[in-house]
């Protein structure tokens, strides 16, 4: 029987030609890999952003087969969790980077998201440092990534919908970063938010879905504080709640307050950039206010 595809995936076709060839191929090439791995599947498929994850069982132990769309943010997500070795992350147990398929310890689907915002991030934040072991030369660098990121904020033009002095201090934080050792050298999740640590057997919680860079661990704080938000915006006090996730994480992790604080504002902008990409009639003008919120919440 051949595994279905979910509606909620199929329509990643709108985004161009190449996702509707990999949607073509899909169950073909999910086919190959449970033939090949021996896996039986158990249970229905369930998918991500840009990835189809299939309940298997393999060698009589709970597994599920992640197979994604082919994207350079996938390409070392195989080498990262390798290098964690299942400490405090999900289990490899097979991979074939080629066909982008990973073969995973099956968690639970329950996710950060069902327990309070703090102690979330005290669990984030207190995971961090077994993450953040060396990097190897075979990941991108956020070095590197500052390179395009700071190409684009100087070509913005004076009109765009952000505030220029927030432009002009990315910029300047940024390049700063950029002739920095400390910049790079750590693995790095890079995407490590409340949905991105599921329940476990094994530990409460394990981190999925890496998105790995060679880099600085005071990056990843970010996705902790713009994710969830319309519980900051409940809260009434929108500075005191930004602060009080950071300041969360940052203690639970050991992180340097000044340093953590400079790559929230660095990666903020990084958002704008990615909105403003967009068509004027469909500008995400609540996203870009939340990405300027945080960048004004955090300093001010």
């Amino acid at each position: 029987m051949p595994v279905e595809i979910p509606a909620g995936l199929r329509v990643v076709a709108t985004r161009g030609p190449e996702w509707v060839d990999w949607l073509d191929r899909l169950q073909r090439l999910v086919r190959d890999l449970l033939d090949e791995w021996k896996l039986r599947v158990d249970g229905p498929s369930a998918y991500g952003n840009c990835a189809l994850v299939v309940p298997v069982v393999a060698d009589n132990q709970r597994a599920v087969l992640k197979v994604q769309f082919p994207h350079v943010e996938a390409e070392t997500e195989h080498l990262a969790l390798r290098a964690w070795g299942g400490n405090g992350a999900v289990q490899l147990l097979r991979a074939d980077p080629r066909r982008f398929a990973l073969l995973l310890e099956r968690l639970e689907t329950r996710d950060l998201t069902t327990i309070d915002a703090l102690d979330a991030c005290e669990i984030v934040g207190s995971t961090y440092k077994r993450l953040h072991v060396p990097a190897g030369p075979q990941y991108r660098t956020l070095s590197g990534e500052l390179k395009g990121w700071l190409e684009r904020w100087r070509q913005l033009p004076m009109s765009a919908p952000v505030p220029h002095r927030y432009v002009e201090q990315a910029i300047s934080l940024a390049e700063d970063f950029a002739s920095d050792p400390a910049t790079d050298g750590r693995l790095i999740h890079t995407d490590l938010h409340y949905e991105n640590m599921l329940a476990a057997e094994r530990e409460p919680w394990l981190v999925i879905d890496p998105k790995p860079l060679s880099g600085d661990p005071h990056y990843e704080v970010a996705p902790l504080i713009w994710n969830r938000w319309d519980e900051v915006v409940a809260a009434g006090d929108l500075r005191f709640a930004v602060r009080q996730r950071f300041y969360t994480a940052i203690d639970a992790a050991g992180l340097d307050e000044d340093r953590a604080r400079d790559w929230v504002i660095v990666r903020q902008l990084v958002n704008v950039l990615g909105a403003i990409r967009t068509t004027d009639e469909s500008l995400p003008q609540d996203w870009l206010t939340r990405n300027i919120a945080i960048v004004k919440a955090i300093q001010d």
